[in-house]
């Protein structure tokens, strides 16, 4: 009996399409998973249409709860009488997790000690290591202005009371009393360098008497000039740590018009001088210097005209001071406008 046609021609084409040096049941698997591979694929059949309607698949929307409900299965899971669980969560589970966050916490406090602790011991509480202040001094005022106006009536006390107040409780620190008890006397036209001594030692500060500010210093006249139409104001450089300013010679300070016409000005008067001596710099700090007092100076304008508006302004002038800086109108200047009415 012949062998069947189809199974005979499938073997004589494997055996033609494979070298002669492969096995023979290797050739008889090949051809195995071809058959079966057209059967799966003759198999196949389309997607009825129930498979294609999604709408089945969809998650069904949950029954509207009660109050009486939704109040139960708050208490369930706030504590499980049967599970023994409190917020979803067993006796363990809440002590492992505030364990790990007791853990956490405590070893960054610890990290974060240890950080200030290092940072606090390689710096100095006296010096920093690193100084951004701008080295050029800028400039203060007394009565202090919250538009930089100066405006008043020598007739009306109400309206020059404010400024009188303010130049009282900013000579307070500097009353003779106060100075003669805390600063000594120093010696004129030289820095008073304390470099010497140990870091941490206390530095001695020069006397600023209030009584050598003259008829500014509110001692003679209580008004400082104001019930008179002829105030006075105060003068002061800001304070930078260890800064000589004028690099060996005293700054000197000089006032004029700003803006309006220069004859409205009149006489104006410094006290005790118009400049600031060397005797109080360099400045070491509030924790080595406690009593230090800046110099101060007194302004005084004597002949200012009645009803016209002026704008003044007060410069320093030394080596290495800027006063004509465009971006900071405080930086070795100040400026107020200044309207005296009879």
């Amino acid at each position: 009996m012949e062998p069947s046609s189809t199974e005979g021609g499938a073997e004589d084409t494997l055996l033609k399409n494979h070298p002669p040096g492969l096995p023979h049941k290797v050739i008889l698997k090949h051809g195995q998973e071809l058959e079966e591979e057209q059967e799966e694929l003759a198999e196949h059949k389309p997607l009825e249409q129930e498979d294609l309607n999604f709408e089945k698949w969809k998650r069904r929307p949950l029954p509207k709860r009660t109050l009486h409900q939704k109040i139960e299965a708050i208490k369930t899971y706030l504590w499980n009488a049967e599970t023994k669980e409190f917020m979803g969560r067993s006796g363990k589970s809440w002590g492992l997790i505030l364990l790990f966050y007791a853990a956490l916490y405590t070893f960054l406090a610890a990290m974060f000690g240890g950080c200030m602790f290092c940072l606090m011991w390689s710096i100095s509480p006296y010096h920093p290591t690193y100084n951004d202040r701008v080295m050029p001094p800028g400039m203060t005022m007394a009565p202090n202005l919250e538009a930089h106006e100066i405006t008043f009536n020598a007739s009306d006390r109400k309206s020059w009371k404010k400024y009188a107040r303010s130049m009282d409780e900013y000579l307070k620190p500097y009353n003779d009393g106060v100075q003669e008890k805390k600063n000594i006397r120093c010696t004129q036209d030289k820095y008073f360098m304390q470099d010497d001594l140990e870091e941490s030692a206390e530095r001695k500060a020069c006397q600023f008497k209030r009584s050598w500010l003259g008829e500014c210093s509110g001692l003679q006249d209580p008004h400082y000039g104001y019930s008179q139409g002829r105030p006075c104001i105060l003068l002061r450089m800001n304070r930078i740590l260890g800064y000589l300013p004028g690099q060996g010679k005293a700054v000197n300070v000089t006032c004029g018009v700003k803006k309006g016409p220069p004859e409205a000005l009149g006489e104006i008067q410094f006290f005790p001088k118009s400049i600031f001596e060397m005797m109080y710099y360099p400045y070491y700090g509030k924790l080595r210097q406690t009593n230090y007092t800046a110099p101060v100076m007194a302004v005084r304008f004597a002949g200012v005209q009645y009803d016209s508006h002026i704008v003044v302004q007060c410069k320093l002038h030394g080596k290495g001071i800027i006063n004509d800086s465009p971006t900071d109108r405080n930086l070795g200047r100040v400026s107020f406008s200044l309207d005296i009415g009879a």
